[in-house]
């Protein structure tokens, strides 16, 4: 048995690769839709960092999604359905963060249009046009002849 202080050493340990997980998984899927992205993240998060106890009677807590593996294997759904309630919750609360996130945050705004060939796109009024810029001449390469 673990006594308390590595138990807290391997809930801290645990805690952080969970952490360290939704980071990379930000980080590998950086060029697909932030939105999609958020729910991946945050289901990952709900999944891996949702704490269960294992048994009736017991006072540490365990990964619930570990939990509900084992239970569902040696008891079957009603022994793990300890675990897995508050697993659906935490998804689901996920799923609606990250809806809430896509609707507000993570919005596409609509693109301006591109201003009237005739107008400068800084002065909504018909204000003074900017000069054109002058050509200027093609530099010439130095001379390097050798002078006698």
């Amino acid at each position: 048995m673990l006594s308390e202080s590595s138990y807290l050493t391997a809930l801290y340990f645990y805690i952080g690769a969970g952490l360290a997980t939704m980071l990379y998984l930000c980080w590998v899927l950086r060029h697909w839709n932030t939105g999609l992205v958020a729910l991946l993240v945050l289901l990952a998060g709900a999944l891996l960092l949702t704490p269960a106890y294992p048994k009736d009677g017991v006072d540490t807590l365990a990964p619930a999604l570990i939990v509900a593996v084992f239970q569902l294997i040696t008891e079957g759904v009603e022994g793990a359905r300890h675990a897995l309630k508050p697993l659906a919750f935490t998804c689901t609360v996920a799923v609606v963060l990250a809806l809430l996130l896509r609707l507000s945050v993570f919005r596409k705004r609509p693109r301006r249009p591109p201003p009237p060939a005739g107008k400068s796109p800084g002065k909504a009024s018909g204000g003074a046009q900017p000069r054109p810029r002058a050509k200027t001449p093609a530099r010439r390469p130095a001379k390097t002849a050798a002078r006698a």
